[in-house]
């Protein structure tokens, strides 16, 4: 991705820049993406806390307990409800919503994680580095 990006919610009542270079990219095969995105699977763009800020509207936030034991706090849109980004205490990074950027993601090198909850019938790319459950920290 070019620096800065941007991107936002469904309707453009959320926008957001993006000022430096992302971090990792998951596919993320878990239940929870599957609810959340309402899909086979979830992607987020791991980015620094720091270069991600909210440029128009607000979002409100639910929490909501990970298997790995943390709580994740889930921003979103007020007025569609979109999902933009994600973020847990101590961590000085977000989990920005793949779908949510104005340019589309590039998965050629995501990682795929929880694997062992990917729904049949969805390929892996052989060569995608992969991860059962969560990556290790």
């Amino acid at each position: 991705m070019p620096e800065p990006v941007t991107g936002g919610c469904q309707c453009g009542t959320v926008r957001y820049v993006l000022s430096a270079a992302p971090l990792e990219t998951y596919v993320c095969h878990c239940r929870e993406c599957q609810k959340q995105s309402a899909s086979a699977f979830g992607i987020s763009v791991i980015a620094p806390r720091a270069a991600f800020a909210v440029t128009q509207g607000g979002t409100q936030r639910w929490s909501r307990p990970t298997d790995s034991g943390r709580t994740l706090h889930c921003h979103f849109c007020t007025r569609c409800g979109s999902r933009v980004w994600h973020e847990s205490e101590g961590r000085d990074t977000v989990s920005i919503k793949g779908g949510t950027f104005d340019a589309p993601v590039d998965l050629t090198s995501a990682f795929h994680i929880w694997t062992s909850r990917r729904l049949a019938g969805v390929v892996i790319p052989p060569a995608a580095k992969q991860y059962s459950e969560e990556p290790p920290a």
